[in-house]
């Protein structure tokens, strides 16, 4: 129920964490430490002078994620109020897409996405993978090392994903780059925006004068008569959604497999799933830990906070999957998602399942191809890239037996 504020309601006496330290990389626990003690609903910046209230309390996750009434993902009221250089805005700033959309028009675009992601069949994702996997360690494997970030895991990714965008190998590393300063929310942002925009505008301008047999000619002939604009903004959020949550996945899962030998070993063994793995990832080191951004339609009272209209709310899938576990599980069953990554309701990550394949099945094909990895840097010297919305590593290098691409014993 919305009640006025008190004074002690309308201003917050907590100084804010502040999410874009060098610090929040190193140790983002203490940083979800420091906002829960606040409570349910903490105060942060995202940037310098760009506040928010962070969630950090399962339940209030919830209460956000699934009133759509009380709270919005159109975040234009918000741009109104901040620089045009501020470093997050490349992050934030509307588009006509699914994801910064509510009511008809969030349904119209889901739509579209659901069924071309529909058209893609496993058996097609697993190919596509495995072919990546060959390609890549066929480069790297005669040498017996490898940093396994940037010379598998962000490789991999923009492989898999620019085919299905229908874009060739060679773009990977422009990919990469635009999407990595976005992503960073540093000085780099805004060219990391212009950089991925002109990407998308590209591949689509080439899609609208010949068709392919990829995700943006299937948006472009979808029933829904999405307009080219429209089709550009669905397949700038995809793309990037696709491409650096899901290889920040995949690293993070190796990093946490190969910081446990016995673990490791359980893996490899088949003894153990890989997907234990992934939801471990999913709850310790989420790879878009604080995207869940909503705006309260109106001034608000919420879980004891008077939160305010224009103000970011952001949903800490972080926080919630770092503190879900230390919470009663009454009311839940044991195998609910607690943790929260893929989020939940109307706004819920409509391709997880996809996801979930193309990690573990890169995982188990690069255990195959070369199932002695040994991490050359303990997982507490690791190193993590700034931001506020990720969790993403710098490197993870590896030593291995050096395989020859014409090695016997080849994997499909």
């Amino acid at each position: 129920m919305t009640t006025q504020p008190t004074d002690r309601q309308s201003f917050t006496v907590s100084a804010p964490v502040r999410l874009w330290e060098e610090g929040f990389a190193r140790d983002p626990h203490g940083y979800y430490a420091a906002l829960r003690a606040q409570g349910p609903v903490g105060w942060a910046e995202l940037a310098p002078g760009v506040p928010a209230y962070v969630v950090t309390d399962r339940r209030a996750a919830l209460d956000v994620l699934r009133d759509a009434e009380t709270f919005s993902h159109d975040p234009r009221a918000w741009e109104a109020t901040v620089p045009d250089d501020s470093p997050v805005l490349a992050m934030m700033r509307w588009r006509p897409n699914a994801l910064f959309s509510d009511g008809g028009a969030h349904v119209r675009y889901r739509t579209t996405l659901i069924d071309v992601f529909d058209l893609v069949e496993p058996h097609d994702l697993r190919a596509r993978v495995h072919r990546a996997v060959r390609l890549l360690v066929n480069r790297f494997g005669p040498r017996g090392e490898a940093d396994l970030v940037t010379e598998f895991t962000r490789p991999l990714m923009a492989l898999i994903f620019n085919n299905l965008f229908g874009l060739p190998d060679s773009q990977g590393d422009r990919l990469n780059e635009g999407l990595g300063k976005m992503m960073e929310g540093g000085a780099q942002s805004a060219e990391g925006e212009a950089e991925y925009t002109e990407y998308v505008l590209r591949l689509i301008a080439a899609k609208a004068e010949r068709r392919g047999d990829d995700l943006p000619s299937r948006l472009l002939d979808h029933p829904a008569g999405l307009t080219p604009e429209e089709v550009t903004w669905q397949v700038f959020l995809t793309l990037g959604a696709g491409y650096e949550p899901t290889a920040n996945l995949l690293s993070n899962a190796l990093s946490r497999i190969l910081g446990n030998p016995a673990y490791y070993s359980t893996l490899t063994s088949g003894a153990r799933p890989v997907t234990d793995a992934v939801l471990e990832v999913l709850h310790h080191e989420t790879p878009l830990a604080n995207y869940g951004i909503y705006y309260a339609r109106r001034p608000v009272s919420f879980h004891g906070v008077w939160v305010r209209a224009a103000v970011p709310v952001v949903v800490s899938f972080g926080a919630v999957g770092l503190f879900a576990e230390r919470e009663p599980a009454e009311g839940r069953h044991p195998a609910d998602a607690s943790h929260l990554s893929w989020g939940a309701g109307p706004h819920a990550c409509p391709v997880r399942q996809q996801t979930l394949l193309l990690v573990t099945e890169a995982i188990e094909q690069l255990t195959q191809w070369l199932p002695d990895l040994d991490p050359v840097v303990s997982r507490e010297r690791l190193s993590w890239r700034p931001g506020p919305f990720h969790r993403s590593l710098t490197s993870l290098p590896v030593r291995f037996s050096p395989r020859s691409p014409d090695q016997p014993g080849e994997l499909s």
